[in-house]
């Protein structure tokens, strides 16, 4: 494979270091020592050397199954590496994977760019692939799938004694939104669209990240916030254990219509006991976690990414409870809807899986 440095990379891995390390007070996420994870990705990509192909991955807050996916991935890859041993690889890419935005922002910035790769909901990707919904009038026909993850099922988690059991009671409440660029202010938007809900039927709309939400929530500042996120989450954790929060259903004839009218949702039960509050299985819709690139990525470089993920899918499910079912045979298919890179087919092809 050719050996190169991709073009504004090492400033990105400067960035995303510096990302990262302010992350590094969260000493234990999702059931595993992130930062010990993170510090492996990082040991392991001197951003000092011209030898090598440095990539960067999109991912979501610090405490979301997105960063442990996105780094995750990283790990996979220099994994394969095979620094200073004598068999592996040596394929010469190095891997970051900043905490970001989410899905949108992921979207755009490969667009532009700024990302190799992004971790998106498989809404937002058949939006941007297709240019509707947010995408309208800026359709990226250059986007392209690599392979999907984890199912994501959309939350609306609401305090302790607010009196929140349906969509309806969300009215006159202080309701966190979720920030602008993040894939669950889209599906929290378009939520609100289907239920004929604007922003001026709450008392309050906040626009605040994954990871300031569930403490606005135990601190009682707001009353509830929607938040698309794998299972089991620390961020959930933190307000359904911490405060006593509860996730209630969505699955009445609004979110009938959305799953009967757009492939990329579908429902998701949460089952009893994931949570402390959690005392019978939730019912909500959702969507599935995707990964993502350009079609100008290079071919060589999406197959060792894929391959990297593929051959480790052990060692890979074993990174968090939301990874444990993962299938290769779903994985290629389901929640894609750009066309699949090159280099994935490649591999796929080699498996004997297409």
């Amino acid at each position: 494979m050719p050996v190169r440095t991709a073009p504004g990379s090492i400033a990105r891995m400067i960035f995303a270091l510096g990302e990262v390390m302010s992350s590094f007070k969260l000493s234990f996420v999702n059931g595993f020592t992130l930062t010990a994870l993170v510090c492996f990705s990082f040991m392991s990509a001197p951003v000092h050397s011209v030898d090598k192909v440095f990539i960067a991955i999109g991912t979501g807050g610090p405490t979301g199954v997105y960063f442990v996916a996105g780094n995750s991935i990283c790990r996979m890859i220099h994994k394969e590496a095979a620094e200073g041993r004598k068999q592996g690889r040596k394929h010469d890419i190095r891997c970051a994977a900043p905490s970001t935005g989410g899905s949108t922002y992921n979207i755009s910035n490969i667009r532009q760019g700024e990302l190799d790769f992004g971790i998106a909901q498989s809404d937002w990707q058949h939006h941007a692939y297709y240019g509707t919904g947010k995408f309208a009038g800026k359709r990226f026909e250059q986007l392209r799938a690599v392979f999907s993850m984890h199912p994501e099922p959309f939350h609306i988690i609401v305090g302790k004694n607010t009196g929140i059991k349906s969509w309806a009671d969300l009215k006159g409440k202080r309701v966190n939104i979720g920030n602008p660029g993040s894939g669950q202010r889209g599906t929290m938007e378009v939520l609100m669209t289907a239920h004929g809900t604007s922003k001026d039927d709450f008392q309050l709309a906040t626009e605040l990240t994954s990871t300031e939400q569930s403490k606005a929530l135990c601190d009682q500042k707001i009353d509830a916030f929607g938040y698309t996120v794998g299972v089991p989450n620390a961020g959930v954790a933190l307000a359904t254990d911490g405060c006593a929060a509860k996730i209630i259903n969505l699955s009445g004839p609004v979110e009938e219509r959305l799953v009967n009218n757009n492939p990329f949702y579908t429902f998701i039960t949460i089952p009893k006991g994931k949570y402390k509050t959690t005392d019978s299985a939730v019912i909500t819709f959702g969507v599935t976690a995707t990964v993502v690139t350009r079609a100008d990525q290079p071919d060589e470089i999406v197959y060792e990414v894929v391959r990297s993920v593929f051959e480790n899918i052990d060692d890979f499910r074993a990174l968090h409870p939301a990874f444990s079912s993962l299938d290769p045979a779903p994985m290629i298919k389901d929640g894609l809807s750009a066309p699949l890179h090159p280099g994935a087919v490649k591999y796929y092809k080699e498996k004997g899986w297409m």
